[in-house]
């Protein structure tokens, strides 16, 4: 292969991690033409890039980039494709959807949130992890809570009491 069209490919590669938050880096070797193909189609659906890429070219283009990916540079070893999405955990949920019914594809390890993870037996940890908007979401919803059981108290019944007792206390010197 050329070097111009090689420094293409880096190139292209390193376009792709700067428009994607989230890389899984995964082997899908051995996937017959039929499977490769439903799993092209199911990633297509979710908004995800599937690019099968060669390990050097993929680390040239890592380096490339003001991100430090180089925790995830053991994991570049033998076949390897790359997922690429902005919602962190759909390549993990279509992975162990799709290895129901096959031993395909493995995960090597995932740059999610600035987090490296590397490893097979992180299939079940990266489906459950949430997003940074739903973590932010919850905690809004967590410090809301209290103020809404305030209101609500205020509100009810027994709230007419409450207020007549803040009104007493205020009205008393």
């Amino acid at each position: 292969m050329k070097k111009e069209f090689k420094n293409e490919i880096v190139d292209a590669i390193a376009q792709d991690l700067k428009d994607y938050k989230h890389i899984y880096v995964t082997d899908v070797f051995g996937l017959d033409v039929e499977k490769t193909n439903a799993l092209r189609r199911q990633c297509f659906r979710r908004n995800i890039k599937l690019r099968v890429v060669k390990n050097t070219l993929l680390k040239r283009a890592m380096e490339q980039l003001d991100i430090d990916y180089s925790e995830l540079y053991p994991a570049l070893k033998g076949s390897t494709s790359i997922m690429l999405t902005n919602d962190n955990n759909a390549p993990a949920k279509l992975i162990k959807e799709f290895r129901g019914r096959n031993k395909i594809p493995n995960i090597k390890g995932a740059f999610i949130e600035e987090s490296t993870y590397i490893g097979e037996d992180l299939v079940e940890e990266l489906v459950k992890l949430k997003s940074r908007e739903e973590l932010i979401g919850e905690i809004v919803g967590l410090l809301q809570s209290p103020i809404k059981n305030v209101i609500s108290g205020l509100q009810s019944s027994g709230g007419q009491k409450i207020a007549g007792i803040v009104k007493t206390l205020s009205e008393k010197e």
